[in-house]
């Protein structure tokens, strides 16, 4: 009979490197806000921000504007969505935020104007040093005007997504997209032009 008190079996380690994760590190991240105003964001976007039962978007508008953010007007916030650092988020008129998209904000995020972010869709301004250390890197996003990122995609920092390019659902974008572009698969990947003349209906 098993011994239900004797310690787990640990299979043999397979060949090979592992990074020890207890020694990660800030990396190139810098708190730009103290401890205790985190904290209370941290609170407000739980209650507030990430809230099912609020259906009222300029609330979100006013909080995210009131904890740092700069969002233009005519701009919507479909709830739930979440922000990890409203100081970092910087927004341009008439822009549209569906249900549980997620700004992952460690570094600045730019966004233009008219541009929508589809349910579901992550922007992740951080990422780790996978080679070395497992250090956190953080680098700033860019959506220029005009953009459609659409449901459920994924955007790696460092990225610039063009004016009025589009991203179709479950694309992961790893690098710049050009303007006008149509955008799909994992890794993203040029499909046509948004814009074509031959083009007579929407997609």
């Amino acid at each position: 009979m098993n011994d239900p008190h004797a310690a787990p079996h640990t299979p043999p380690s397979a060949p090979g490197r592992v990074i020890d994760l207890s020694l990660a590190g800030k990396g190139n991240y810098v708190a730009s806000r103290g401890f205790l105003i985190e904290l209370i964001w941290f609170f407000v976007e739980a209650c507030v921000i990430n809230n099912k039962l609020l259906p009222v978007s300029s609330v979100r508008v006013a909080l995210l504007r009131l904890f740092g953010a700069k969002i233009g007007a005519n701009c919507r916030f479909v709830h739930p969505v979440r922000v990890k650092a409203p100081w970092n988020l910087t927004v341009g008129d008439n822009c549209w935020f569906g249900v549980d998209v997620w700004l992952y904000n460690q570094a600045p995020i730019h966004i233009g104007s008219n541009v929508c972010i589809s349910q579901g869709s992550f922007l992740s301004a951080g990422s780790h040093e996978m080679r070395t250390n497992m250090d956190l890197r953080v680098a700033p996003i860019v959506v220029e005007d005009g953009a459609w990122i659409s449901s459920k995609c994924v955007v790696q920092m460092g990225v610039t997504i063009g004016r009025s390019a589009v991203v179709t659902p479950l694309s992961v974008v790893h690098r710049s997209l050009d303007a006008e572009g149509v955008y799909g698969g994992n890794p993203c990947r040029f499909i046509r032009k948004r814009f074509d003349a031959d083009v007579g209906r929407p997609s």
